[in-house]
């Protein structure tokens, strides 16, 4: 006796495994199987990912909440007009290297989610596109465009 769902998806009921529905058996699985997911072995092309170390997590970990430390001090900074974004985009510090674009600029008064995609899509920038992945022509033309505004 086998799971099978049937639904309008699967092309029809003739007992082959098309479409949605449930495995029949471990064989028919697809992914990593349950028991190496809970122990955090993902599969990579090249293999299985190395295990961290308890200290190697630990200094990710703390490295990881002072750049979002930083990173939330310099949106309230921008908030509060202390600080330029154009002079961000020609000269970022390297904790922003890998911040959105989008995020910071969201970041400015008076300017919400439309307007930040209008912007970016005025100077050519995806908006997952981040500080350390922009070109030189658009770091200036974006300063440029957000001096104006």
């Amino acid at each position: 006796m086998g799971l099978a769902r049937k639904t309008r998806l699967s092309g029809g009921g003739d007992g082959r495994r098309e479409g949605k529905g449930l495995a029949r058996n471990r064989d028919e699985r697809i992914g990593v199987p349950l028991e190496q997911r809970a122990l955090g072995a993902g599969v990579q092309a090249g293999g299985v990912t190395p295990e961290r170390s308890l200290d190697q997590r630990m200094d990710a970990l703390s490295r990881a909440n002072e750049v979002r430390t930083l990173r939330a001090q310099l949106k309230r900074e921008l908030k509060a007009r202390r600080v330029s974004i154009g002079a961000l985009l020609l000269d970022p510090p390297p904790y922003l290297e890998t911040a959105k674009v989008f995020d910071m600029v969201l970041a400015i008064p008076k300017v919400g989610r439309v307007k930040a995609t209008k912007i970016l899509q005025s100077c050519q920038v995806s908006p997952s596109k981040t500080f350390g992945g922009l070109s030189e022509r658009q770091r200036a033309e974006l300063a440029g465009r957000l001096h104006r505004s």
